[in-house]
Protein backbone atom coordinates (compact mmCIF):
# COMPACT_ATOMS: atom_id res chain seq x y z
CA UNK A 1 0.00 0.00 0.00
CA UNK A 2 1.06 3.58 -0.40
CA UNK A 3 -0.20 6.75 1.06
CA UNK A 4 -3.25 4.13 2.79
CA UNK A 5 -4.43 3.78 -0.75
CA UNK A 6 -5.33 0.43 -2.17
CA UNK A 7 -3.05 -0.79 -4.80
CA UNK A 8 -3.78 -3.05 -7.75
CA UNK A 9 -1.79 -5.13 -10.50
CA UNK A 10 -2.50 -5.86 -13.60
CA UNK A 11 -2.71 -9.41 -14.93
CA UNK A 12 -3.15 -11.09 -18.93
CA UNK A 13 -3.11 -15.13 -20.07
CA UNK A 14 -0.32 -16.78 -19.95
CA UNK A 15 -0.03 -20.17 -18.73
CA UNK A 16 -1.83 -21.37 -16.29
CA UNK A 17 0.71 -22.17 -13.92
CA UNK A 18 2.59 -18.70 -14.25
CA UNK A 19 -0.79 -17.21 -14.10
CA UNK A 20 -1.00 -18.89 -10.54
CA UNK A 21 1.99 -18.51 -9.19
CA UNK A 22 1.70 -14.34 -10.11
CA UNK A 23 -1.61 -14.06 -8.55
CA UNK A 24 -0.33 -16.05 -5.59
CA UNK A 25 2.90 -13.46 -5.24
CA UNK A 26 0.10 -10.07 -5.49
CA UNK A 27 -1.92 -11.76 -2.72
CA UNK A 28 1.29 -11.98 -0.51
CA UNK A 29 2.42 -8.89 -1.08
CA UNK A 30 -1.08 -7.17 -0.16
CA UNK A 31 -2.43 -6.12 -3.33
CA UNK A 32 -5.74 -5.23 -3.59
CA UNK A 33 -7.07 -7.16 -6.56
CA UNK A 34 -5.92 -7.66 -9.90
CA UNK A 35 -7.31 -6.50 -13.55
CA UNK A 36 -7.82 -8.69 -16.30
CA UNK A 37 -7.83 -6.61 -19.48
CA UNK A 38 -9.80 -7.36 -22.49
CA UNK A 39 -7.52 -6.60 -25.65
CA UNK A 40 -9.08 -8.98 -27.78
CA UNK A 41 -10.16 -12.20 -26.11
CA UNK A 42 -12.45 -11.81 -22.52
CA UNK A 43 -10.75 -11.41 -19.59
CA UNK A 44 -12.93 -13.91 -17.53
CA UNK A 45 -10.70 -17.15 -18.41
CA UNK A 46 -7.60 -15.46 -16.68
CA UNK A 47 -9.52 -14.54 -13.94
CA UNK A 48 -11.02 -18.00 -13.50
CA UNK A 49 -7.73 -19.20 -13.62
CA UNK A 50 -6.45 -16.99 -10.48
CA UNK A 51 -9.78 -17.58 -8.27
CA UNK A 52 -9.54 -21.22 -7.33
CA UNK A 53 -5.27 -20.17 -6.94
CA UNK A 54 -6.50 -17.31 -4.40
CA UNK A 55 -7.94 -16.26 -1.09
CA UNK A 56 -8.02 -12.86 -0.62
CA UNK A 57 -7.63 -9.88 -4.09
CA UNK A 58 -10.35 -9.19 -5.31
CA UNK A 59 -10.88 -10.04 -9.33
CA UNK A 60 -11.38 -7.37 -11.64
CA UNK A 61 -12.38 -7.26 -15.53
CA UNK A 62 -10.39 -4.02 -16.08
CA UNK A 63 -12.27 -3.31 -18.71
CA UNK A 64 -14.35 -6.45 -19.82
CA UNK A 65 -16.10 -4.53 -23.57
CA UNK A 66 -19.26 -4.50 -22.54
CA UNK A 67 -20.94 -3.90 -26.16
CA UNK A 68 -19.24 -6.94 -27.83
CA UNK A 69 -21.52 -9.61 -26.15
CA UNK A 70 -25.46 -10.28 -24.90
CA UNK A 71 -25.88 -8.23 -21.20
CA UNK A 72 -27.21 -11.79 -20.36
CA UNK A 73 -23.42 -13.81 -21.61
CA UNK A 74 -21.60 -10.85 -19.43
CA UNK A 75 -24.03 -11.64 -16.42
CA UNK A 76 -23.69 -14.98 -16.46
CA UNK A 77 -20.38 -14.89 -16.63
CA UNK A 78 -19.88 -12.61 -13.85
CA UNK A 79 -22.19 -14.30 -11.35
CA UNK A 80 -20.23 -17.49 -12.18
CA UNK A 81 -16.68 -16.16 -11.66
CA UNK A 82 -18.23 -14.59 -8.50
CA UNK A 83 -19.02 -18.73 -7.38
CA UNK A 84 -15.65 -19.73 -8.43
CA UNK A 85 -13.83 -16.81 -6.22
CA UNK A 86 -16.66 -16.97 -3.53
CA UNK A 87 -17.37 -13.29 -4.00
CA UNK A 88 -14.46 -11.28 -4.91
CA UNK A 89 -15.66 -10.54 -8.58
CA UNK A 90 -15.04 -6.48 -9.35
CA UNK A 91 -16.90 -6.28 -12.99
CA UNK A 92 -15.61 -3.43 -15.11
CA UNK A 93 -17.33 -2.83 -18.29
CA UNK A 94 -16.37 -0.37 -20.55
CA UNK A 95 -17.22 0.99 -24.19
CA UNK A 96 -13.92 1.21 -26.08
CA UNK A 97 -13.05 3.24 -29.47
CA UNK A 98 -16.32 2.72 -32.08
CA UNK A 99 -13.86 1.73 -34.48
CA UNK A 100 -12.67 -1.22 -32.23
CA UNK A 101 -16.24 -2.06 -31.82
CA UNK A 102 -17.92 -1.84 -34.78
CA UNK A 103 -15.03 -2.81 -37.13
CA UNK A 104 -12.98 -6.22 -35.05
CA UNK A 105 -15.59 -6.99 -33.26
CA UNK A 106 -18.90 -6.48 -35.75
CA UNK A 107 -20.97 -5.13 -33.23
CA UNK A 108 -23.48 -2.35 -32.13
CA UNK A 109 -21.64 0.72 -30.82
CA UNK A 110 -24.82 3.57 -30.90
CA UNK A 111 -24.75 6.22 -28.20
CA UNK A 112 -22.17 4.89 -25.71
CA UNK A 113 -23.75 6.54 -22.32
CA UNK A 114 -27.23 5.69 -23.03
CA UNK A 115 -25.86 1.88 -24.38
CA UNK A 116 -23.75 1.47 -21.34
CA UNK A 117 -26.55 2.65 -19.13
CA UNK A 118 -29.30 0.25 -20.95
CA UNK A 119 -26.62 -2.58 -20.27
CA UNK A 120 -25.77 -2.19 -16.50
CA UNK A 121 -29.13 -1.71 -15.58
CA UNK A 122 -30.12 -5.27 -17.09
CA UNK A 123 -26.81 -6.90 -15.67
CA UNK A 124 -27.92 -6.01 -12.33
CA UNK A 125 -31.52 -6.91 -12.91
CA UNK A 126 -30.12 -10.20 -13.89
CA UNK A 127 -27.69 -10.29 -10.71
CA UNK A 128 -30.66 -9.60 -8.17
CA UNK A 129 -33.44 -11.68 -9.79
CA UNK A 130 -32.07 -13.77 -12.27
CA UNK A 131 -32.32 -17.06 -10.12
CA UNK A 132 -36.10 -16.50 -8.70
CA UNK A 133 -37.90 -16.86 -12.51
CA UNK A 134 -39.57 -13.20 -12.01
CA UNK A 135 -37.65 -12.06 -15.10
CA UNK A 136 -39.70 -12.37 -18.19
CA UNK A 137 -38.34 -9.58 -20.58
CA UNK A 138 -35.20 -6.78 -20.15
CA UNK A 139 -35.94 -4.36 -23.19
CA UNK A 140 -34.38 -1.14 -24.14
CA UNK A 141 -33.21 0.61 -27.13
CA UNK A 142 -30.21 -1.57 -27.77
CA UNK A 143 -31.14 -5.70 -26.26
CA UNK A 144 -33.96 -7.23 -25.93
CA UNK A 145 -33.70 -10.27 -23.62
CA UNK A 146 -36.51 -12.69 -23.83
CA UNK A 147 -35.90 -14.36 -19.93
CA UNK A 148 -39.36 -16.40 -19.80
CA UNK A 149 -37.18 -19.99 -19.86
CA UNK A 150 -33.81 -18.80 -17.99
CA UNK A 151 -32.94 -20.27 -15.09
CA UNK A 152 -29.37 -20.13 -13.29
CA UNK A 153 -28.06 -23.34 -12.02
CA UNK A 154 -27.17 -21.67 -8.60
CA UNK A 155 -28.22 -18.79 -6.77
CA UNK A 156 -25.30 -16.06 -6.70
CA UNK A 157 -23.54 -15.59 -4.24
CA UNK A 158 -24.51 -11.86 -3.91
CA UNK A 159 -27.87 -10.08 -5.60
CA UNK A 160 -25.37 -7.29 -6.29
CA UNK A 161 -21.82 -7.63 -7.91
CA UNK A 162 -19.98 -4.50 -7.83
CA UNK A 163 -19.57 -2.56 -11.56
CA UNK A 164 -16.90 -0.21 -12.45
CA UNK A 165 -16.69 1.97 -15.40
CA UNK A 166 -13.79 3.23 -16.80
CA UNK A 167 -13.82 7.37 -18.47
CA UNK A 168 -11.94 9.25 -20.27
CA UNK A 169 -14.24 12.57 -20.91
CA UNK A 170 -16.08 14.22 -18.47
CA UNK A 171 -19.74 12.99 -18.70
CA UNK A 172 -18.53 9.30 -18.63
CA UNK A 173 -17.48 10.28 -15.44
CA UNK A 174 -20.12 11.38 -14.40
CA UNK A 175 -22.50 8.83 -14.93
CA UNK A 176 -19.90 6.33 -13.33
CA UNK A 177 -20.30 8.16 -10.34
CA UNK A 178 -24.19 7.90 -10.80
CA UNK A 179 -25.11 4.22 -12.00
CA UNK A 180 -21.79 2.31 -10.78
CA UNK A 181 -19.67 0.94 -7.51
CA UNK A 182 -16.39 2.79 -8.98
CA UNK A 183 -14.42 4.70 -12.05
CA UNK A 184 -11.12 3.14 -13.13
CA UNK A 185 -9.55 6.13 -14.60
CA UNK A 186 -7.50 5.65 -18.04
CA UNK A 187 -4.06 5.86 -17.78
CA UNK A 188 -4.15 9.05 -20.35
CA UNK A 189 -5.37 10.71 -17.64
CA UNK A 190 -2.82 13.52 -16.35
CA UNK A 191 -2.60 15.73 -13.40
CA UNK A 192 -4.37 19.07 -14.38
CA UNK A 193 -7.35 16.80 -16.03
CA UNK A 194 -8.29 15.14 -12.46
CA UNK A 195 -8.04 18.06 -10.51
CA UNK A 196 -10.32 20.15 -13.03
CA UNK A 197 -12.70 17.76 -14.65
CA UNK A 198 -12.54 14.41 -12.45
CA UNK A 199 -13.26 15.59 -9.14
CA UNK A 200 -16.47 17.73 -10.25
CA UNK A 201 -17.47 15.29 -12.77
CA UNK A 202 -18.03 12.64 -9.54
CA UNK A 203 -19.63 15.22 -7.73
CA UNK A 204 -22.22 15.71 -10.05
CA UNK A 205 -23.07 12.12 -10.79
CA UNK A 206 -23.34 11.29 -6.90
CA UNK A 207 -25.20 14.11 -6.32
CA UNK A 208 -27.79 13.04 -8.74
CA UNK A 209 -27.96 9.54 -7.53
CA UNK A 210 -28.06 11.28 -4.18
CA UNK A 211 -25.33 9.31 -3.21
CA UNK A 212 -21.95 9.14 -0.60
CA UNK A 213 -18.41 9.90 -1.48
CA UNK A 214 -17.69 6.87 0.39
CA UNK A 215 -20.19 4.39 -1.13
CA UNK A 216 -18.09 5.16 -4.45
CA UNK A 217 -14.37 4.14 -5.13
CA UNK A 218 -11.91 5.78 -7.57
CA UNK A 219 -8.95 4.03 -8.76
CA UNK A 220 -6.61 5.88 -11.23
CA UNK A 221 -4.76 3.81 -13.84
CA UNK A 222 -0.87 4.89 -13.91
CA UNK A 223 1.48 4.21 -16.83
CA UNK A 224 4.84 3.87 -14.63
CA UNK A 225 8.48 3.51 -15.24
CA UNK A 226 10.95 3.54 -12.22
CA UNK A 227 14.16 4.25 -13.16
CA UNK A 228 17.23 6.37 -12.60
CA UNK A 229 18.10 6.83 -16.46
CA UNK A 230 15.27 9.50 -16.94
CA UNK A 231 15.93 9.47 -20.74
CA UNK A 232 15.65 5.40 -20.47
CA UNK A 233 12.31 5.72 -18.73
CA UNK A 234 10.87 8.67 -21.47
CA UNK A 235 11.78 6.59 -24.15
CA UNK A 236 10.33 3.35 -22.68
CA UNK A 237 6.96 4.97 -22.60
CA UNK A 238 6.83 7.12 -25.47
CA UNK A 239 5.33 3.94 -27.74
CA UNK A 240 2.90 3.08 -25.05
CA UNK A 241 1.83 6.94 -25.19
CA UNK A 242 1.66 6.99 -28.52
CA UNK A 243 -0.18 3.54 -29.13
CA UNK A 244 -3.28 4.67 -26.63
CA UNK A 245 -3.62 8.34 -28.62
CA UNK A 246 -4.44 6.93 -31.62
CA UNK A 247 -8.28 6.87 -31.84
CA UNK A 248 -9.79 10.18 -32.77
CA UNK A 249 -12.30 9.63 -30.45
CA UNK A 250 -9.46 11.03 -28.40
CA UNK A 251 -8.36 14.03 -29.99
CA UNK A 252 -10.97 16.16 -27.96
CA UNK A 253 -9.05 15.10 -24.70
CA UNK A 254 -6.06 15.83 -25.81
CA UNK A 255 -7.16 19.25 -27.35
CA UNK A 256 -8.13 20.34 -23.51
CA UNK A 257 -4.35 19.00 -21.90
CA UNK A 258 -2.67 21.24 -24.73
CA UNK A 259 -1.66 18.20 -26.56
CA UNK A 260 -4.17 18.36 -29.70
CA UNK A 261 -1.04 18.69 -32.50
CA UNK A 262 1.07 15.65 -31.45
CA UNK A 263 -2.68 13.70 -31.10
CA UNK A 264 -2.91 14.53 -34.41
CA UNK A 265 0.04 13.37 -35.79
CA UNK A 266 -0.07 10.31 -34.08
CA UNK A 267 -3.48 9.57 -34.85
CA UNK A 268 -2.73 10.23 -38.77
CA UNK A 269 0.65 8.18 -38.52
CA UNK A 270 -1.45 5.19 -37.09
CA UNK A 271 -3.67 6.03 -40.47
CA UNK A 272 -1.38 5.29 -42.48
CA UNK A 273 0.22 2.07 -40.29
CA UNK A 274 3.43 4.41 -39.73
CA UNK A 275 4.39 3.04 -35.78
CA UNK A 276 7.55 5.03 -35.91
CA UNK A 277 6.00 7.82 -36.71
CA UNK A 278 3.51 7.79 -34.56
CA UNK A 279 6.36 7.58 -31.71
CA UNK A 280 8.32 10.50 -33.49
CA UNK A 281 5.30 12.62 -32.98
CA UNK A 282 4.66 12.17 -29.12
CA UNK A 283 7.13 14.55 -27.77
CA UNK A 284 8.77 14.16 -24.19
CA UNK A 285 6.65 17.04 -22.86
CA UNK A 286 3.39 14.60 -23.86
CA UNK A 287 4.82 11.56 -22.45
CA UNK A 288 5.80 13.00 -19.15
CA UNK A 289 2.76 14.87 -18.83
CA UNK A 290 0.85 11.61 -18.46
CA UNK A 291 3.35 8.76 -18.13
CA UNK A 292 5.21 9.12 -14.39
CA UNK A 293 8.55 8.39 -14.78
CA UNK A 294 11.55 8.96 -13.12
CA UNK A 295 13.45 7.20 -9.79
CA UNK A 296 11.36 5.70 -6.68
CA UNK A 297 11.09 9.02 -4.87
CA UNK A 298 9.98 10.92 -8.21
CA UNK A 299 7.70 8.33 -8.58
CA UNK A 300 6.41 8.38 -5.36
CA UNK A 301 5.93 12.07 -5.26
CA UNK A 302 3.98 11.57 -8.72
CA UNK A 303 2.46 9.02 -7.98
CA UNK A 304 0.66 10.62 -4.64
CA UNK A 305 -0.32 13.92 -6.05
CA UNK A 306 -2.46 11.98 -8.81
CA UNK A 307 -4.10 10.15 -6.68
CA UNK A 308 -4.67 12.65 -4.24
CA UNK A 309 -8.67 12.20 -4.79
CA UNK A 310 -8.43 8.74 -5.49
CA UNK A 311 -9.39 5.46 -3.36
CA UNK A 312 -6.97 3.46 -5.13
CA UNK A 313 -4.22 3.52 -7.92
CA UNK A 314 -3.38 0.65 -10.22
CA UNK A 315 0.79 1.00 -11.44
CA UNK A 316 1.07 -0.28 -14.90
CA UNK A 317 3.73 -0.49 -16.83
CA UNK A 318 4.57 0.60 -20.42
CA UNK A 319 4.28 -2.39 -22.22
CA UNK A 320 4.29 -1.33 -25.91
CA UNK A 321 7.03 -1.86 -27.50
CA UNK A 322 9.22 -2.79 -24.69
CA UNK A 323 11.54 -6.76 -24.32
CA UNK A 324 9.82 -9.34 -21.79
CA UNK A 325 12.96 -8.55 -19.90
CA UNK A 326 12.50 -4.65 -19.55
CA UNK A 327 8.77 -5.43 -18.87
CA UNK A 328 9.89 -7.95 -15.77
CA UNK A 329 12.25 -5.19 -14.66
CA UNK A 330 9.77 -2.43 -14.58
CA UNK A 331 7.00 -4.95 -13.23
CA UNK A 332 9.47 -5.68 -10.39
CA UNK A 333 10.25 -2.06 -9.76
CA UNK A 334 6.77 -1.15 -9.57
CA UNK A 335 6.51 -3.94 -7.09
CA UNK A 336 9.30 -3.07 -4.83
CA UNK A 337 8.02 0.32 -4.60
CA UNK A 338 4.07 0.50 -4.46
CA UNK A 339 3.49 -3.44 -2.81
CA UNK A 340 3.44 -4.31 0.79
Amino acid sequence: MTDRKAVWAQIVPMPGADLSALAQSYEAAGVEGVWAPQMFGAPFTTLATVAPATQRIKLGTGIALAFVRSPLETACSAIDLDLISNGRVVLGLGSSAQSQIEGSFGSAYGKPLAHMREIVGMIRAIVARGHTGELTELAGDYHRLDLSHFRLLHKPVRGDIPIVLPAVFQKACAQAAEIADGLLGHPLWNDAWIEREVAAQIKAGLDRARRARKDFSLNISIFTAISDDRREAIEDCRGTVAYYSQSPQYLRYFEEIGFGREASAIQAAFAQGDMAGMAAACSDEMVESIAVVGTVDEVRSRVARRAALADAITPVIPHYGLSPEKSAIYTQRIAETFYG
